[in-house]
């Protein structure tokens, strides 16, 4: 099985942020996880609110405990709210079904973690997660619409 390593997500991270303060958007917190669902690298911005870690960690967790990005869970919460309801208790209420929450996928196509991120609008919090997951030469599953 392969590992995300400390350095792939460091890289996932400064490259999140960068993507951020060059499209200037609101102060973010951004969280990688392993497939085991262990923070691996985090950090929150100057000014961001209180809670946008919690929020940036549901949506990494959520997509790992349901093996989708947080897109599509978040098409999920539309057409079946009891059921999403039903897996945030399950996961003691870490999973925020909004876009933002992105799979990341070696080359062969296995899962090796996901990465939240919250501060802006989910589509751009989910560029900033996909730019720096290709940046660590890996591969973003955000979820389908």
């Amino acid at each position: 099985m392969s590992e995300l390593s400390l350095a792939a997500a460091q890289t996932i991270l400064s490259t999140a942020l960068e993507q951020c303060r060059a499209g200037n958007f609101k102060p973010m917190a951004v969280v990688v996880l392993d497939a085991r669902g262990a923070v691996k690298a985090a950090a929150s911005e100057d000014g961001t609110s209180l809670k946008r870690f919690e929020i940036a960690h549901g949506k990494a967790y959520g997509a790992l405990s349901l093996g989708m990005g947080s897109r599509s869970i978040f098409k999920r919460a539309k057409e079946q709210a009891f059921f999403v309801g039903a897996v945030s208790h399950v996961v003691g209420g870490a999973l925020v079904p909004v876009p933002g929450g992105v799979l990341i996928r070696d080359a062969q196509g296995a899962l090796v973690g996901a990465v939240g991120i919250s501060g802006d609008t989910s589509e751009n919090d989910e560029a900033a997660a996909l730019a720096g997951i290709a940046a660590a030469g890996l591969a973003g599953d955000p979820g389908a619409d």
